[in-house]
């Protein structure tokens, strides 16, 4: 070959090449076709500068406080537009139970001294609060299980409070009785109906993990308290249900070390719109259940009468918190499915939020301003849950979400007309 003939040659594989660049440049990912597949015979180019689809949200959620310390449970939005919390005492450094967020910061309610357990006097200070709800009134009623730890109760100690927010001066104190609060008792929630007696009934979730869940009755004038439905599977859980949350299935570390089930009672509880019916769930299950609540008011009522009005209602997604608006609608946290769905009124279930940061959505709580909060605390990633390994991150956060709705307020009658 002459000099000239290489020297053609050479220059038209340059060009070549420059075509090939110019094609790579303008077409990315022409350039490794050849290794990223084939579909129907042809190969498939993977642009590795565009973003793969992903698992899409639904709704709009909003952050409103994030925790960096110990990690949160209860959310109560009261009329007056104040926003309480709790922190049970489950492990982390818990400085105060109860406490309210005033300027981006939470401070501890009513005061910091209640908030320092006092063994030597357990009905006067908290000791592991697990809910707050805040009522028409503007008093924060707050159920302390009394069981750090899921301990067995302090004798004398698991209590509901209710605090006086115009005064922030406690001005009623139950404590719960031995027959009311068995010793592997874990209450978790509580509703209010105040149109029932002098003061109105409050309904309860025993959880327990341990001993037999059920749904407690408190008349509020009296303190006298009762239990329903112990014992019976609606409110105990389904014993072969396994919870899976981030793609991993949620146990617990057995005494020969092999995973076991979490179980949990009836925890979530919600009223409907006219107080007739009862709507509970156990942690450990996707179904939701209801009562009816003239059985469970009348103390004397036959426990089969009881039983025969609890009625399932089919799958909603396994919940921790219920809340239920005036319009008759119930909302629940899905765990499983990061999610806040809604329960309309004809039973059709929808969801209104699904999020990846909704991280174990726990108590729900419906504001006069129209939002529905609750917070996302990431229970599942506990240690306990984990085979020792903490693997929550912070922050824990508490959110809400734009539902145009009102609390369900179930006021004596002089007050509702």
């Amino acid at each position: 070959m002459t000099f000239d003939r290489y020297a053609a040659a050479h220059v038209a594989v340059a060009a070549v090449v420059a075509v090939i660049a110019l094609l790579s440049a303008a077409l990315p990912g022409v350039a490794h076709a050849q290794t990223n597949g084939q579909t129907n015979g042809q190969t498939v180019a993977h642009d590795e500068g565009a973003s793969l689809p992903e698992e899409r949200s639904i709704g709009h959620i909003e952050p409103v406080h994030e925790f960096y310390g110990a990690m949160p449970s209860g959310v109560a939005k009261a009329p007056n537009g104040r926003l309480f919390v709790n922190y049970p005492r489950w492990g982390d450094d818990v400085p105060f139970t109860v406490g309210e967020i005033v300027d981006g910061r939470v401070v501890p309610y009513p005061n910091a001294q209640i908030n320092r357990p006092d063994p030597m006097h357990p009905a006067a200070t908290l000791l592991s609060v697990q809910n707050v709800v805040a009522d028409y009134r503007n008093r924060l009623w707050i159920l302390d299980t009394a069981a750090p730890k899921f301990a067995p109760p302090v004798q004398g100690g698991a209590k509901l409070i209710a605090v006086d927010l115009a005064t922030n001066k406690v001005v009623k104190t139950i404590v719960f009785k031995p027959k009311v609060l068995l010793p592997q008792s874990y209450i978790d929630d509580v509703r209010f109906d105040f149109r029932y007696g002098k003061e109105g009934v409050a309904y309860l979730s025993d959880s327990s993990p341990a001993g037999p869940g059920g749904i407690i009755v408190v008349d509020l004038a009296s303190g006298d308290a009762w239990r329903t439905l112990e014992a019976h599977p609606a409110t105990q859980g389904d014993p072969a249900f396994v919870p899976v949350v981030e793609g991993i299935e949620m146990t617990e570390d057995g005494p020969n070390g092999t995973p076991q089930p979490v179980h949990f009672a009836a925890d979530g509880l919600a009223l409907s719109a006219d107080g007739n019916i009862l709507y509970f769930s156990p942690l450990s299950s996707r179904h939701l259940y209801s009562v009816a609540t003239r059985f469970l008011r009348d103390r004397d009522a036959d426990d089969g009468e009881v039983e025969a009005s609890v009625r399932d209602l089919g799958e909603k997604g396994a919940s921790d918190g219920l809340a239920s608006d005036a319009n008759g609608a119930v909302y629940a946290g899905d765990y499983e499915r990061n999610s806040i769905r809604k329960m309309l009124p004809d039973g059709t279930w929808v969801t209104i939020a699904h999020d990846p940061r909704i991280l174990w959505p726990d108590a729900l709580s419906i504001g006069t301003d129209g939002y529905l909060y609750f917070t996302a605390n990431q229970l599942n990633r506990q240690a306990q849950f984990n085979h020792g390994r903490d693997l929550r991150k912070k922050p824990y956060t508490l959110f809400r979400i734009k539902i145009n709705a009102q609390p369900l307020e179930l006021k004596p009658q002089a007050l509702s007309e």
